[in-house]
């Protein structure tokens, strides 16, 4: 009654009562189901007691009691996975007419429709503050619960221009408050960052415990390239607070290490590499060191602190809804950031920055991709000998020596400045992520050193037979011109050989001709002797038949010189005609 019911009571009472009753259902699971089942009005209005509650988170115009609203939710969800599952069941979206309706009508609603219109009316009245109260509850509802994490994240919303022809998803509609939330004005016209300091951390909550332990949500919060973007700029915008650039740090912290994807651009090591780029690592963890030494980190307590219900207390709280606590004005913190910031939260971050640091240094100190791709370099050209491929294989490998000397130089170096960022402090955490980034470059510098030694032996390997190869053609190839050179001895030889004997038959040429004339002339000679003598002795029986034709004509009485006178010349004319004839020839 003093804390729902009756509003007549003042703020400071009802607030106390709000307290008083997270007090009482925390880690009490009988208590818990009490809550849970208890209905408050009269017939036929009655409502569960949890929706009216929230009614009052979102409606109130006091932040003290919003604070103190958000408080009970956050102790009945704590601890209680079935309280979480039973109100993540109710999260369903209302038709189009009640989406817009006024926040008076919600008395018909459910807790997760009553949820989600207060989520997503911020945009539509220009005022985040709403959404930012709702957020904190579903902060609650999700928080260490990965089956309500999975059915929030499938909630779509209706866009008024839908991207990419579907459905906007939550996720994607708490980004946009959150950049809406740095843009807000107040009904003056003046920037009202100052008043509403605390809507962007509540947001910021909200998607670092979503996107905790969620690959899936890491995924659907890359899936739009302008949050990477608008992440890497508040981080390093030096206007906007502490807290907030370091609840950026941890979001995207958790982009990387929660990061299950292998699509270019959306992988941890693309987000590492984006944050290297954009925002400078050094730079980017000092975000974490610069939020734990603020106030809201040093101070955090396990509740807000209550005093006692005097005149003093109600006044300390109108201080807070004026926001005139002069300190946290100057230190632009705003004192709802104590709920936000306290001690389960807190652990939270500190556990989670220790794994930022050393799931980074091990994504920065390893390669971007296990596939092995052979180079270009290494495959021997068309027409290339093997001589210069040899040569070109061994300035190759030099190179990549060279290249992997100065990587692993670089990333040492780099790991070692990411480990000891935050200064001289040795806390245990720090110690941790000293030690894991040592672990992780040691691992690193003996993977590269083995995987360029095995490519140094296999090179080594490919020169060795390259050379025996060579060798082999080398001999061959000396073998070949021995047998060149015997064969241009044995044609030169020839060549010799054939002048020679073209000489000497030149020579027997000119030296036959006379012998054969000369033979010619024996034979001929000898002939005409023959000849001659046949005749001598054809004459002789000639003559000795005259003799004996001329003895018998004598004996006959015939006058024997008279016969022979005419026949003798004749036979003279006939001979001296001979006679010419053969000295002719």
């Amino acid at each position: 009654m003093l804390g729902v019911e009756s509003q007549w009571a003042p703020v400071p009472v009802r607030c106390a009562a709000l307290h008083c009753i997270g007090d009482l259902i925390a880690n009490h699971p009988k208590n818990l189901e009490e809550l849970a089942s208890k209905r408050l009005g009269e017939e036929p209005d009655l409502e569960p007691a949890l929706n009216s509650v929230l009614r009052i988170l979102l409606r109130t115009s006091s932040k003290q009691e919003f604070m103190a609203a958000d408080y009970l939710f956050k102790n009945f969800c704590q601890q209680n996975p079935d309280g979480q599952t039973m109100l993540a069941s109710t999260l369903i979206l209302q038709p189009q007419s009640m989406i817009h309706a006024p926040v008076e009508e919600d008395i018909n609603m459910s807790f997760g429709s009553m949820l989600l219109h207060g989520l997503t009316t911020g945009e539509n009245e220009g005022d985040v503050e709403i959404c930012s109260r709702a957020a904190s509850v579903l902060s609650h509802v999700i928080k260490g619960n990965n089956q309500c994490k999975e059915k929030v994240l499938q909630i779509e919303l209706e866009a008024p221009t839908p991207i990419l022809g579907r459905a906007e998803p939550l996720l994607h509609r708490m980004v946009k408050y959150l950049a809406l939330a740095s843009s807000m004005k107040s009904k003056d016209g003046k920037s009202s960052t100052s008043e509403n300091v605390f809507v962007q951390p509540i947001i910021l909550k909200l998607l670092i415990i979503w996107l905790s332990d969620c690959p899936n949500a890491v995924q659907c919060f890359l899936d739009s390239r302008p949050h990477l973007t608008y992440l890497l700029e508040l981080v390093s915008n030096p206007t906007t607070t502490v807290s907030v650039r370091g609840l950026a740090a941890v979001l995207l912290g958790e982009c990387v290490i929660y990061n299950k994807s292998n699509a270019s651009g959306r992988d941890a090591y693309s987000i590492v590499d984006a944050i290297s780029q954009k925002v400078g690592l050094t730079s980017y963890f000092l975000k974490f060191d610069e939020m734990q030494k603020s106030s809201l980190f040093t101070s955090a307590k396990p509740f807000l602190p209550r005093k006692s219900l005097t005149r003093s207390s109600a006044a300390s709280m109108a201080e807070i809804e004026d926001g005139a606590n002069e300190s946290s004005d100057q230190k632009n913190e705003h004192p709802m950031l104590a709920s936000v910031f306290d001690s389960p939260f807190v652990y939270f971050l500190k556990r989670l920055e220790a794994d930022i640091r050393e799931k980074m240094v091990e994504a920065y100190s390893s390669p971007k991709s296990q596939v092995t791709v052979v180079p270009a370099e290494l495959e021997q050209r068309s027409g290339e000998n093997d001589v210069d491929y040899i040569k070109r294989l061994k300035t190759f490998v030099e190179k990549q020596c060279h290249e992997i000397q100065d990587l692993l130089s670089r990333n040492a170096t780099l790991a070692e400045d990411l480990a000891r960022t935050g200064g001289n402090n040795s806390s245990p955490l720090e110690r941790k992520v000293s030690g894991g980034s040592d672990r992780v470059q040691l691992e690193t510098l003996r993977r590269d050193l083995q995987e360029a030694s095995q490519r140094i032996e296999t090179l080594k390997a490919d020169k060795a037979k390259a050379e025996s190869e060579a060798a082999t053609y080398k001999n061959l190839a000396g073998k070949t011109e021995s047998d060149l050179k015997s064969l241009s001895d044995a044609y030169n030889s020839l060549e010799q050989a054939n002048f020679r004997l073209e000489k000497e038959v030149e020579a027997l040429k000119s030296g036959d001709i006379e012998a054969l004339k000369e033979e010619a002339r024996e034979e001929a000679l000898k002939e005409s002797e023959a000849e001659l003598s046949d005749l001598l002795v054809c004459l002789g029986q000639e003559q000795s038949k005259v003799e004996k034709l001329s003895t018998r004509l004598r004996e006959l009485g015939e006058d024997v010189d008279t016969l022979l006178e005419g026949i003798g010349d004749d036979a003279g004319a006939d001979d001296a005609d001979e006679d010419e004839e053969e000295e002719e020839d």
